[in-house]
Parts: C-alpha cells; sequence; structure tokens
C-alpha cells in the first residue's frame, strides 16, 4: 500500500470492488497501538483505498483467491445508448418567480438549470409547460423529449386523424 508521504507498507489484499470507474481495495496492513496501560501492542488497520494510486501489487503473489466483486456488464441497451442523463426536468422561474409569470422547463442536467430547483415528474413538466408564457429549453434535451407530448403524436403527420393523409 503507498501511504500519502509515498512510503510504501506491504499489507494483505482482502476484498476489491469494482465501482463506476475505479477499482477500491480492502487492504489491511500491520500497525501498533498504545494500549490503556501504556503499553504498545500489534495491531492490524483495515482501510479501503483507491487501485492503482494507493496499492502495488507484491511481484510473485497470486491474487486469485481475493474476493472480487465486478459490476454487472452493461446490457445491450447500455452499450447501444451509452452514458444517459439523469431523469426529470426542472422549472426556471423568470420575472421574479412571482405567480404564474414566465419560465423556462430545463433537464435536470442543463447547463442554465437553476441550482436547487425542484425535480419535476414528466406529468409536472407538461403541466407547467402549458402555461402561457412558460417555454421549452432549446439547449438541452427538455424541447426535444417534451415537446412531441405537449403536440401530440400526429405532429409531424400533418395533423390529421388519418395518419397525415387528406380525406377521401
Amino acid at each position: 500500500m503507498v501511504l500519502p508521504d509515498d512510503q510504501e507498507v506491504t499489507g494483505c489484499l482482502q476484498e476489491r470492488q469494482q465501482v463506476p470507474g475505479a477499482w477500491l481495495y480492502k487492504v489491511a496492513v500491520p500497525a501498533w497501538q498504545n494500549t490503556p496501560s501504556g503499553q504498545v501492542e500489534p495491531a492490524g488497520y483495515v482501510v479501503w483505498v483507491q487501485a492503482p494510486d494507493h496499492v502495488k501489487p507484491v511481484s510473485g503473489v497470486s491474487y486469485d483467491d481475493v474476493p472480487t466483486t465486478r459490476l454487472p456488464p452493461p446490457t445491450t441497451e447500455q452499450q447501444i445508448l451509452g452514458e444517459r442523463r439523469p431523469s426529470g426536468w426542472v422549472l426556471q422561474k423568470l420575472d421574479g418567480g412571482r405567480g404564474p409569470g414566465r419560465g423556462v422547463i430545463h433537464a435536470v442536467d442543463c447547463e442554465e438549470a437553476p441550482d436547487g430547483a425542484p425535480k419535476l415528474t414528466l406529468d409536472q413538466a407538461l403541466d407547467a409547460a402549458e402555461h402561457p408564457g412558460t417555454r421549452l429549453c432549446s439547449l438541452c434535451s427538455a424541447a426535444a423529449e417534451l415537446d412531441p407530448m405537449l403536440k401530440g403524436f400526429e405532429h409531424g403527420f400533418g395533423g390529421t386523424e388519418n395518419g397525415g393523409r387528406e380525406p377521401s
């Protein structure tokens, strides 16, 4: 194990755990402790550290039997779509935020979203978007996600009841 001052001590690897973007290693290292009677006795110190920054393998040692917890493999959907944004929307109130004035609905991770604004569910976001003076942010995914639901599924198909075809 590599200590904060770059000293290295040999310990015992007890467990490995994969977390998003890193590996954590549970390492026990020998130490000393003082007893209530003023004596010094051997003790162990157990700590989780991030690999490879704080641990190094010992040459010639097999780690095959160390309990290891891996993250589940990504689903096919995750592999195709990649990382997804957090769900939900927030309302940025304009004109001082009093009453049903103007506002902008943002995705929760939009750079323009106000800090600390309560997260809206889909129904809440749609209700807020229907108020006059409220618009959907076009810089984030709010407009692309909510606009089709506000206009209905016929949007983009001519808006007629028979799928965009003129009556015969």
